[in-house]
């Protein structure tokens, strides 16, 4: 996370019960999370297989988490994972790569592996959930079309942002935006990466 975790919460008075956390990768976030005393649920997607087994070496033994290998998006299928591997799998995306190939010529694509799909609102999450993480590279905007009824237990979402299309077809910050207002959620932090600042993280909160 770009943004300061500890400090939004200070500022914004979170109250987070329950973490839904997609792209987990390898769950370095869950330190952050066992600090938040209010935090009763936590739950990790991961679709990759090597990061899911490293993710629930870490996690597993706490009984307040379930970890779940699957990728999420509009509807139930199987898509491609574009892996890289010389970035320890963050940068792996359902979306093809695209201007992040210019952008970061060291990180190479070189694998396709076919995952398992499914909708966020598949999974019936309980209302205890109420704070969403989200990192997949790209496919965010995916991810939310198929959370339209887990949204509206949601107060909190932190997620990943592009001003450029660093993979093909995804969506920019004004999409993001435009999707979440419908479900009254206002963006109201943002920090873009110093080095290449066409991606960062953006904080939304659901005004009431």
């Amino acid at each position: 996370m770009m943004l300061d975790f500890n400090n939004l919460i200070k500022k914004y008075d979170m109250n987070i019960t329950g973490v839904i956390h997609i792209g987990g990768h390898i769950g370095k976030e869950y330190d952050e999370y066992q600090k938040i005393n209010t935090i009763e649920h936590m739950v990790f997607y991961e679709p990759d297989p090597d990061s899911f087994t490293k993710l629930k070496a870490r996690v597993g033994h706490d009984e307040r988490v379930i970890c779940v290998n699957r990728a999420l998006g509009p509807f139930s299928c199987e898509a491609n994972l574009h892996r890289e591997h010389n970035n320890n799998g963050q940068s792996n995306s359902l979306l093809e790569p695209y201007v992040h190939t210019h952008i970061y010529p060291d990180i190479v694509f070189n694998e396709k592996l076919k995952v398992k799909v499914d909708p966020l609102d598949r999974y019936k999450t309980s209302p205890k959930f109420n704070f969403i993480n989200m990192d997949v590279q790209g496919a965010e905007l995916n991810v939310l079309l198929g959370a339209s009824k887990t949204l509206q237990n949601i107060d909190y979402i932190m997620t990943e942002v592009n001003r450029d299309e660093l993979y093909k077809n995804c969506a920019l910050i004004e999409d993001i935006d435009y999707f979440l207002s419908k479900y009254n959620f206002e963006r109201v932090e943002e920090k873009w990466d110093r080095d290449n600042p066409v991606w960062g993280d953006a904080f939304y909160i659901k005004r009431k």
